[in-house]
Order: structure tokens, then C-alpha cells, then sequence
């Protein structure tokens, strides 16, 4: 069995033996398990956020903030269109967006809590360069939360633990003793190697693939953001080797975008009149 077949089957058959509530990604299909409340999960997010602002240096400059406001309401409002035009539900029809830019130039980062809530650091705003770089950036971001990832992330995480306690059990403690001294010998957690960062990968492909296509819905042009990617590989000093990692390599997200943009040019036309 490989790990993509290991990973459907321990989460929909924990869905069963722990709440039976798999759900599906929109757009893309894939099944998730879903264990976790979104009310919860969006409650924590407000607090986060909140507590973010109250420590971070904000940018309120019109000039600088208001174009991300703009490519932001400009996805939010393409993807409502999309949705409503497909005759499906909204995942984003309990969020309520808001953007801000932290002043922070050594920081290359950008996300969204889940519930909307977008934090843009300056430092990554060198490499994003203009507004298709930076609409690729935050539809990545905005696909996070459209996904569910974070819920998805949270119920995997608890699946998987109350799976690999009751095998652990079965196995009298086997599975502990095999971590502990993997993890003693090679500093590696198998676990995380093994499992989670290949599932953090396989969200943060599926991120890619939403980011294309929403910034293709609201008009931006899809190949900067492999321009974006590739300055992001410029600027990194220290490859680290891609099964390590929570995000695939640049090149291999350069590789599957040069081969996705074709297809999401075609099949998720720009929307008019936004």
C-alpha cells in the first residue's frame, strides 16, 4: 500500500470510528476527514489573528495596503461568482475577509487563517514584485481557507494519534519503541516524516492548483506565478531536501504549474465584470 492509499483509508476509516464525517475539497473533489468543527476552528482563528495585530507593526499607508484590499475583494468576489454559477455552496459564505501588511522586512511569509483573516509581511512583497505575483501569493492563501486545510490538518492530527495509540496497544508498545529509537538515532520523527509532511505537501500542491485558479477567475496573469516561485528559489540560501519539508521543492511547484496553466486558462475563464 503506498501513502497516498494509507492516508484515504486511515481517514475515512477513522471518519467511521470516530465521527463519521468526510468531506469533500471544493472544486477539486478530494475527500477529506472533517472531525473538527469549523466554528471552533474559526474562533481560534479571530483570537489569533487578534492577538497578531495587537503585536505586529500594521502598514496602514493607503498606497501600500490598498492594493492587496483590492486583489483580495477582487477574489473574494470571483469566487462567490464561481461558486453560485456551479449551483454549489459558498465555502466562504460564513468568512469575513479582512487584510493586513505587517512591517516586517525580513520575513518572507503570507497566510490566512482560517475564516479569512489574510497577514502579509513586507518581506515578501520583493519577490511577489507586482499584482500578479501578489494575487498568485494570496489566492495560495485564500485556497488554504476555501480548502479547509486547517480543519483537515487539526482531524488528521487526531485521527492519527488515537489510530497510532490503539495500534500501539495491539502491538504491545512496538510503534513507540520504533519511533523512540528512530528518532534517537537519526534526530528524524518518523511519524512526521513519513506521514505528516507528505499530507502538508500534498495540501500545499492542491493550494497551488486553487491560487491558479482563482487569480485565473479574477483576471491576473497565471505565469507570474511561477515568476514569483522562481525568484522564491533565487533567494533561498539553503535548499532543504524536499521529504523534510512541509511544502514540495520550487522546482518541482515550478514544474506542476508550467504544466496546470494551460489547462486553468482554459477550463476557469476570467470573470467579467467584477
Amino acid at each position: 500500500m503506498n501513502r497516498r492509499d494509507f492516508l484515504s483509508l486511515t481517514g475515512c476509516g477513522c471518519c467511521g470510528l470516530i465521527l463519521p464525517n468526510c468531506s469533500s475539497v471544493p472544486i477539486t473533489g478530494r475527500s477529506q476527514l472533517s472531525i473538527v468543527p469549523e466554528s471552533m476552528v474559526i474562533s481560534q482563528a479571530n483570537a489569533f489573528y487578534k492577538d497578531v495585530k495587537a503585536k505586529s507593526k500594521l502598514i496602514t499607508d493607503k498606497d501600500k495596503i490598498d492594493p492587496i484590499i483590492t486583489i483580495g475583494s477582487r477574489m473574494e468576489r470571483a469566487i462567490r461568482h464561481y461558486f453560485k454559477s456551479k449551483n454549489q455552496k459558498d465555502p466562504t459564505e460564513n468568512f469575513e475577509w479582512e487584510y493586513i501588511l505587517i512591517d516586517d522586512p525580513k520575513t518572507i511569509n503570507a497566510w490566512c487563517a482560517h475564516g479569512g483573516k489574510i497577514a502579509i509581511y513586507t518581506g515578501i512583497l520583493e519577490i511577489t514584485k507586482d499584482e500578479h505575483g501578489l494575487a498568485f501569493l494570496m489566492g495560495h492563501e485564500m485556497a488554504h481557507a476555501v480548502a479547509r486545510h486547517v480543519m483537515e490538518r487539526m482531524s488528521a492530527a487526531l485521527a492519527l494519534n488515537v489510530g497510532t495509540l490503539a495500534a500501539d496497544l495491539a502491538l504491545g508498545g512496538l510503534i513507540g519503541r520504533t519511533r523512540n529509537t528512530v528518532g534517537q538515532t537519526t534526530g528524524m520523527d518518523i511519524m512526521q516524516i513519513g506521514i505528516l509532511n507528505p499530507f502538508s505537501r500534498h495540501q500545499e500542491s492542491e493550494a497551488d492548483y486553487l491560487g491558479l485558479i482563482f487569480s485565473s477567475l479574477s483576471g491576473y496573469e497565471l505565469y507570474g506565478a511561477i515568476q514569483f516561485q522562481e525568484r522564491m528559489l533565487e533567494k533561498k540560501k539553503v535548499k532543504e531536501p524536499e521529504f523534510l519539508s512541509t511544502h514540495p521543492s520550487d522546482n518541482t511547484r515550478i514544474n506542476n504549474m508550467r504544466n496546470l496553466i494551460p489547462r486553468v486558462k482554459i477550463e476557469y475563464p476570467k470573470i467579467q465584470n467584477l
